[in-house]
């Protein structure tokens, strides 16, 4: 839009309303207690609070019991891919912040903090994130871009005994997971036949990756703006070198349109753009998930043409693939029972949760749950505390 026309929209909300519903931002802070008079206020404050501090001090661990930080998400961006947006800095990032707050509370009810850190080196980034931890009880990584975030959230992961989730990656991979566990029962395929091409090698191509040969898919092709990834190729980053030895078992190459000619599954995460002719030459009763937000690699009524079962992004069509389906059940679980970190195990747990909630009314245009069906945040979170349990990262 240009700046003409986002001033006079600013000036006047009501030419468009997305002006008007962020004004002042989405967020507040409210009390949990009464302060009504002098008693509360002792008990909120001095003297009162030295009390629970010094029992803290003696016994760390009762944090969780004290204070908020069993409840709270600290929401961490440094602002460099925003949306479809890219590196737009942190402070318009924020907005962003704010509504994966929002997500948060509504449909987990897990209180969470946006935090857009006016740093991108490395080292700063996971340095600032460490010495906010103690305040939190897990943190949320948004909108880092690739490779950076890799190592941002590994090296968290590694200082940290709160569970650390980068949703660009594994919020994504949790719902595609889901959903093409669904699309697979419908097109009569099992996990061990089915050929994928994943397009985009950014975080959550990577992601996507990693969840679906952990649930048993084996043929994986990822394919990045230099066409296939597989080991010959003499230009791939040290991620994608890890991708050209876990995936591509045949050492396919090639472009996009090459490696798709009679591939059964399309999932596409990086908002380029693939002709109707390469989704055509897939496989029988395919399975398209173009997942690029606003626009996805494939018009959804193009897709339909050809495959069985089409998603996307978008919620003016079927099928929508949205993170919100995962992490507010993700976390919500986690915290429940104080999980030291969030495992792949929990991530595929979390997936078939999912995909067991749409049950008999799996069908094309249903193959996952509405963000507001109620059943999908205790679900996922059930799954995940149980998973937690039973993999010894639970603390309660």
């Amino acid at each position: 839009m240009p700046v003409s026309s986002v001033a006079a929209s600013i000036e006047s909300d009501d030419i468009d309303p997305a002006y008007a519903f962020h004004r002042g931002g989405k967020l507040e802070v409210a009390s949990a207690v009464p302060l009504r008079g002098r008693d509360d206020l002792s008990l909120a404050y001095t003297p009162g609070v030295a009390r629970v501090c010094t029992a803290i001090a003696e016994q760390p661990d009762l944090v969780h019991d004290y204070t908020w930080k069993s409840r709270t998400v600290a929401v961490v961006t440094d602002g460099t891919a925003v949306l479809g947006l890219g590196d737009i800095g942190p402070e318009a990032a924020l907005p962003v912040m704010e509504g994966k707050a929002l997500l948060f509370k509504k449909f987990g009810g897990v209180d969470a903090v946006p935090i857009c850190l006016a740093c991108t080196d490395v080292d700063e980034l996971v340095e600032t994130v460490v010495r906010l931890a103690p305040a939190f009880g897990g943190i949320n990584l948004e909108d880092i871009s690739a490779p950076r975030c890799f190592e941002v959230e590994r090296r968290l992961r590694d200082r940290l005994d709160i569970p650390v989730f980068h949703d660009d990656q594994h919020g994504t991979a949790i719902v595609v997971l889901a959903a093409l566990t669904n699309a697979l029962e419908l097109t009569g395929r099992k996990p061990i036949d089915a050929r994928v091409v994943i397009s985009g090698a950014g975080a959550a191509g990577v992601a996507v990756a990693e969840i679906l040969l952990a649930s048993g898919i084996e043929d994986i092709v990822v394919t990045d703006r230099g066409g296939a990834i597989h080991l010959n190729r003499t230009d791939l980053s040290p991620v994608k070198r890890v991708l050209a030895e876990t995936t591509n078992p045949e050492g396919r190459s090639g472009s996009l349109a090459d490696v798709l000619a009679g591939a059964d599954i399309f999932i596409g995460v990086s908002g380029g753009e693939v002709a109707e002719e390469a989704i055509a030459a897939m496989a029988a009763d395919s399975i398209v998930f173009a997942l690029a937000n606003p626009t996805p690699e494939v018009h959804p009524d193009i897709a339909a043409r050809h495959a069985a079962v089409v998603a996307t992004g978008r919620s003016d069509y079927p099928n929508q693939i949205n993170n919100v389906l995962a992490f507010p059940g993700v976390f919500r679980g986690a915290l429940d029972v104080r999980a030291r970190q969030i495992s792949e195990g929990m991530k595929l747990a979390a997936a078939n949760a999912l995909a067991e909630l749409v049950g008999e009314d799996l069908a094309p245009d249903r193959i996952i749950p509405s963000p507001f069906d109620a059943q999908v945040v205790p679900s996922v979170a059930t799954a995940v505390a149980e998973t937690a349990r039973r993999e010894g990262l639970a603390r309660r």
